[in-house]
């Protein structure tokens, strides 16, 4: 029996993760199959309940890992001093860089968490509101500093921030050949500038 404390198996963990992340991602939860995991991790299908104990856990477990670490960085960016433009594109930067850094588990989180029974979605629920709570923050920020317009709707500021970056994350997934770092200029630009031209300065 493994040590689940072990380095080792936390290594291994991590691995099949990634493994049921990329078969959810290409298959979906429904089209997918714990013989499909184990044969993308390389072992049989009986091993892989030393990590998962059923095709649920292991789409929670890929939901999770999939979101974890960019609210993280989240929380990171919102308790930061930059100016609101610098937090804007530090935001859509670490967004944008999770789909291409472990693009299938945040593709599976997007696509396929509503198939987790209602319990098990909680603590994503949370998660992701927390996420977008920050943001909002943000928002409320440069607008009380006057670096926004008064009045601006800073809820569906935050949500419409983070519907483009999901929306260019998908595609970041499914296009390799996308610059992310032009993908994630390009975005902060619109969002801070619109599409009209700019007054020159004087």
């Amino acid at each position: 029996m493994q040590n689940p404390d072990s380095p080792k198996y936390q290594q291994q963990k991590l691995s099949a993760i990634r493994a049921a992340a990329a078969v959810f991602a290409r298959k979906g939860y429904h089209g997918a199959s714990t013989t499909d995991i184990a044969s993308e991790l390389g072992i049989k299908q009986g091993s892989l309940y030393y990590y998962f104990s059923s095709k649920e856990e292991a789409l929670e477990q890929v939901c999770l890992f999939g979101i974890r670490d960019y609210v993280q960085r989240m929380e990171e960016i919102a308790a930061s001093e930059q100016s609101f433009e610098a937090q804007l594109m530090a935001t859509v930067t670490s967004h944008l860089s999770s789909y291409r850094e472990k693009n299938e588990a945040l593709k599976v989180h997007n696509d396929e968490r509503l198939y987790l029974p209602e319990i098990k979605r909680i603590k994503l629920k949370q998660m992701g509101s927390h996420y977008r709570e920050l943001l909002e923050g943000i928002f409320n920020a440069a607008v009380a500093n006057g670096q926004l317009r008064a009045g601006l709707d800073c809820h569906f500021a935050a949500q419409t921030v983070i519907g483009a970056c999901n929306a260019w994350g998908d595609l970041i997934v499914r296009d390799s050949s996308l610059d992310v770092f032009e993908v994630i200029q390009k975005l902060t630009e619109v969002l801070l500038f619109g599409f009209r031209p700019q007054p020159a300065h004087t």
